[in-house]
């Protein structure tokens, strides 16, 4: 479908749709904790607006200030901004337009969210700046990302911040970073000669590894957490020894010298550990 943007096909790809099921379904787990239950339709509706939103907004503005890297980049060279089928003014206006869009679906939930709104969209525009300086990148995204379950909760009940969502959020801030560690892989020489701060780049493979098999303990040491501090019941824990073992798997098909399981290990299973740790907290709750 033809846009004022540009083709809405190469939109998506730009912002890849699709990697939206890695935060949705835990902004919606922070919303059932916070409701104990079922969130009120309305809440739910703008929460997942405005996480379509902000994921939008951090995507395109990530394509922008990436593009002469991604330019130089052999496995970057095919998307839509660097061949042109989107350009730099229509992307420029899709990431105002998204920010604008998450500012107002945040006002539709309530006066804490809108506050929050704009410091939300600075703090995702920096991962996109802190590659060039820092191999905290890493766990940066994750914290962008693990601000889901908090946004859930405070979409629900924004006079107060449990212990859970707190929990769920480190949880989510360090699987965030492992998996974004393993992708990191791919461009391990080309950040190496483009001077960015990935940790493979800057620490070598080995120490890579090593740091996202700690990530991958802790997350499930705080998804233990999460169900503790939350009250939820024995399918939670039962859930989450099934995500230790998916993470374990996951490690074991990374190896540097051999990627052909990257997407597998990026996509595939953290695909599904999202909306399974959904499912845990629901059972928790209900049963």
């Amino acid at each position: 479908m033809r846009t004022p943007l540009g083709q809405m096909a190469d939109i998506c790809r730009m912002i890849k749709i699709e990697h939206s099921i890695f935060a949705l379904p835990y902004a919606w787990a922070g919303a059932v904790l916070a409701a104990r239950g079922l969130p009120p339709w309305r809440e739910l509706l703008f929460l997942t607006l405005a996480m379509v939103a902000v994921r939008s907004f951090a995507m395109t503005f990530n394509r922008l200030v990436d593009l002469p890297f991604d330019r130089a980049n052999p496995r970057t060279q095919g998307r839509p901004l660097v061949t042109g089928a989107v350009s730099v003014t229509q992307t420029w206006t899709f990431c105002g337009l998204s920010a604008l869009l998450f500012i107002t679906f945040c006002a539709g939930l309530n006066t804490v969210c809108l506050w929050l709104a704009v410091p939300a969209l600075l703090f995702a525009a920096v991962y996109s700046l802190l590659k060039r300086v820092s191999h905290f990148c890493h766990f940066w995204l994750g914290a962008t990302l693990g601000l889901a379950p908090l946004a859930g909760w405070l979409s629900v009940d924004p006079a107060s911040l449990g212990l859970a969502p707190i929990m769920l959020f480190l949880a989510v801030t360090f699987w965030v970073a492992a998996f974004d560690i393993y992708y990191a892989f791919q461009d391990m020489d080309f950040d190496q000669n483009a001077g960015l701060h990935s940790i493979p780049a800057v620490y070598g493979p080995d120490t890579a590894l090593a740091l996202a098999a700690f990530a991958h303990c802790m997350t499930f040491i705080f998804l233990l957490l999460t169900g503790l501090a939350a009250g939820l019941s024995w399918p939670w824990y039962l859930i989450c020894l099934g995500i230790g073992l998916l993470l374990s798997w996951e490690h074991r098909l990374m190896r540097p010298q051999d990627l052909r399981h990257v997407n597998t290990a990026f996509f595939t299973l953290n695909g599904i550990i999202s909306p399974v740790v959904l499912a845990g907290v629901m059972l928790g709750i209900f049963v």
